[in-house]
């Protein structure tokens, strides 16, 4: 009987019992979860040794897939196995092993697949070429990913082990920003609107201000990213006022949780409180930095109340960051998830005049950032949370297009988005926001993907021409 292999070697420089240490923490299994693969946990077992169990579903093709995996051939700091219990192969083994490099401040990872396809030869033939692709595709995406988070942390001198409390810890950003978290070696406690159903969960009512006041006792740093979401429907006065309540209401709650602990050693250091750069208007072509003005418009508006809030927490003493994200691009959710079925139908194309700026950041530099405005204190008040260089609708459509291979030849026409979707494609789709970091950049944020194209091409598995 006959097995195929695929191996695939990275050298990250750390140390190997670092590296080995990441991949044991809770966090590690979502943090390399490719964003373009459709996948749900269902259980998993604490840890990576012998006997624990992973099951998940994920998609191929129309159809949703279980997958039972189980770890074996664990040994310390140097390696562990994936064994396929139940899943889409007929045979599955995946081996992790970390290896010191000679110089021992560095090591390599290397994994190694043995499989065999369903359907004997002619699964064999069928799918052959398509699976060691995929394989190169997902390996490029973790090792990449890997690499850039362990080597990352070690910037920071000497971080403590630390407790964070997430509020929108659900959401898409809450999600990845958890599991980097705890792949640092940090305690998230997520704040729910549902029963607990962990020691890492906490209840709270933000639209009632419910929050225990012991809550925040010890937390060390809050991050608040909860709000209803500013482009799932059509505006309404209703919408409208849920959107900005949910904002504001949050922020407030959590502002008086950190006043009801009178200790001022036990409150929180920092206060992250998301915002948008819709707090800066339309403004054409103007180059918009923290210090601009707050523009016009019902986002605008929003924004300002929302950070208004959030700033009262400087009254007690607390850092306030107020993250201005731009466009968060990840398959996994968002403006970009939308857009994908579109261009991959050959269909996408420039909105309007294609002239309009849009201020974007891939969702792992989003995590990147918050994690160094934490512990960074030259970033106080308002960071705009964006990549450097902002781009035109119509080069972010070229863009895309080029890296999924299809045409970009279509133009929406502005007066059809203002028929449909109304004030919201006025201040979202048609709105040019041209907003640059200065505050991340003077406090030495290192980009990972400062670059458009290559931003959507890790984000998508695409690789850059030539590579594999």
């Amino acid at each position: 009987m006959s097995f195929s292999t695929f191996t695939r070697s990275v050298r990250i420089e750390r140390p190997a019992a670092e590296v080995f240490a990441w991949h044991e923490r809770p966090g590690a299994f979502v943090r390399l979860a490719p964003p373009w693969r459709k996948l749900q946990l269902i259980t998993r077992d604490n840890g990576i040794q012998d006997g624990a169990i992973v099951s998940l579903r994920t998609k191929i093709g129309p159809a949703w897939v279980r997958w039972d995996v189980e770890h074996r051939d664990y040994i310390e700091g140097v390696q562990f196995r994936d064994v396929q219990q139940q899943g889409p192969f007929e045979h599955w083994e995946h081996l992790h092993r970390v290896e010191p490099a000679e110089d021992g401040r560095s090591c390599v990872l290397t994994d190694t697949i043995t499989y065999r396809l369903p359907f004997g030869a002619a699964g064999r033939l069928a799918g052959g070429a398509f699976v060691r692709a995929e394989l190169s595709r997902l390996f490029n995406y973790r090792h990449a990913l890997t690499k850039a988070d362990i080597e990352g942390a070690a910037r920071y001198i000497s971080v403590r082990s630390m407790t964070f409390m997430i509020a929108g810890a659900s959401g898409l950003i809450g999600r990845a920003l958890t599991a980097f978290l705890q792949t640092q070696g940090h305690t998230v406690i997520r704040l729910v609107r549902r029963a607990t159903v962990g020691d890492d969960e906490i209840f709270w009512d933000p639209a009632s201000g419910q929050l225990a006041a012991q809550a925040l006792r010890g937390v060390d740093v809050v991050i608040n990213l909860a709000g209803v979401g500013i482009a799932d429907e059509r505006w309404s006065p209703e919408r409208k006022n849920a959107i900005l309540r949910s904002r504001v209401d949050s922020t407030r709650t959590l502002v008086a949780a950190m006043a009801a602990v009178k200790s001022e050693r036990l409150r929180p250091f920092v206060f992250i409180s998301a915002s948008a750069t819709g707090f800066y208007g339309d403004r054409g072509d103007e180059v918009l930095d923290e210090n601009s003005t707050a523009g016009t418009g019902f986002l605008a508006g929003v924004c300002a109340d929302w950070e208004r809030e959030a700033t009262m927490a400087e009254e007690l003493g607390v850092r306030v960051v107020r993250l201005r994200t731009g466009v968060v691009l990840t398959p996994a959710g968002g403006a970009l998830a939308k857009l994908l079925p579109i261009f991959r139908a050959g269909l996408g194309g420039r909105l309007g005049s294609g002239k309009t700026w849009m201020s974007w950041i891939s969702l792992d530099d989003l995590v990147g950032a918050i994690y160094h405005a934490v512990l960074d204190r030259r970033c106080d008040g308002a960071v705009n949370a964006v990549a450097p260089r902002a781009v035109p609708n119509k080069e972010f459509t070229r863009k895309l297009g080029r890296v999924l291979h299809r045409p970009t030849v279509m133009t929406v026409p502005a007066s059809a988005l203002r028929m449909v979707l109304g004030e919201l494609a006025e201040e979202t789709l048609l709105a040019s926001v041209r907003a640059r970091p200065v505050k991340l950049m003077e406090a030495g944020y290192p980009f990972r993907h400062a670059n458009l194209e290559e931003a959507l091409r890790h984000l998508l598995g695409e690789g850059m021409p030539g590579t594999g």
